[in-house]
C-alpha cells in the first residue's frame, strides 16, 4: 500500500504530463476499490464497472484533489457516491424475473416490478442512507477513512493496519471508537433509539452501517 507522500509523488508526476504514472494509483487501489463497489451493489459485474468508472473521475478531476487527506480516502468517497447513485438507479426500475407457461406449454418469460419494498420503505432506507453519510461526514477523516475501509471496503485490520501503518491493536480501538461515534451522531439524530441503539453503542455499533 502507497503511504501518503508516495501518494502526492505519483499525483504531482500525472498532473506534470506522466499521465501513465497513475496506472500506480490504479494498482495500488484496484482491489480495494473493487471490494468495496461489490460490498454496496453486490453484483460483481456492476461493481467492475462502477470500480472502472471511480478511477476515471478520480483521474479526470485529479487536478482539484487538495491533499488535505490521502488520495485513496477521497477515492473511496467517489467510489461511494457513485455506488449510492447507481443504487438509487437500480430500485426505479427495479424488476423481478417471472417464468409462466404460454398455452402451447412454451415457457415464457417476463419482467415485472418488483413490489418487495412498499414506497414508504423506500424512502426510510433512503433518509437512513442520507443520515449515515452525514454522520460519516462529521467524523474525524481518520475514523471516517478506518471506518469505511472495514465496514464498507471489508477489509481485516491487518490490511487496514498496512494500508494505514498501523498497529493491528491500534486499528481495532479506532474502529471501536468510530462505530461508537457514529451511533452517537446517528442516535443525536433519531435514528437510533431505546435499548437498540443503547446496545449497538455497547457493541461499538456493529450495525450502524446502512449505506
Amino acid at each position: 500500500m502507497l503511504t501518503q507522500e508516495e501518494e502526492q509523488r505519483i499525483i504531482s508526476r500525472v498532473l506534470s504530463g506522466d499521465t501513465d504514472a497513475f496506472e500506480l494509483l490504479v494498482l495500488d487501489q484496484s482491489r480495494i476499490v473493487y471490494n468495496l463497489a461489490l460490498r454496496m451493489v453486490g453484483d460483481p459485474e456492476d461493481a467492475a464497472d462502477l470500480s472502472q468508472e471511480a478511477f476515471l473521475k478520480a483521474y479526470t478531476n485529479l487536478a482539484t484533489f487538495r491533499g488535505e487527506c490521502k488520495f485513496s480516502s477521497w477515492l473511496y468517497k467517489l467510489t461511494t457516491n457513485l455506488c449510492l447513485d447507481h443504487i438509487r438507479k437500480r430500485n426505479r426500475h427495479k424488476t423481478v424475473p417471472l417464468v409462466y407457461e404460454d398455452d402451447e406449454g412454451n415457457e415464457e418469460f417476463m419482467e415485472i416490478p418488483d413490489e418487495t419494498f412498499s414506497p414508504e420503505t423506500e424512502a426510510e432506507r433512503r433518509e437512513l442512507q442520507q443520515e449515515v453519510r452525514a454522520g460519516l461526514d462529521q467524523l474525524p477523516p481518520m475514523q471516517r477513512e478506518i471506518l469505511v475501509l472495514r465496514e464498507l471496503g471489508g477489509m481485516s485490520y491487518l490490511e487496514i493496519g498496512q494500508q494505514l501503518q498501523l498497529e493491528e491493536g491500534t486499528v481495532k480501538s479506532r474502529i471501536f471508537r468510530a462505530r461508537k461515534k457514529l451511533c452517537d451522531i446517528l442516535s443525536k439524530k433519531g435514528n437510533l433509539s431505546g435499548d437498540g441503539a443503547s446496545k449497538k453503542q455497547k457493541e461499538g455499533g456493529r450495525d450502524v452501517h446502512a449505506l
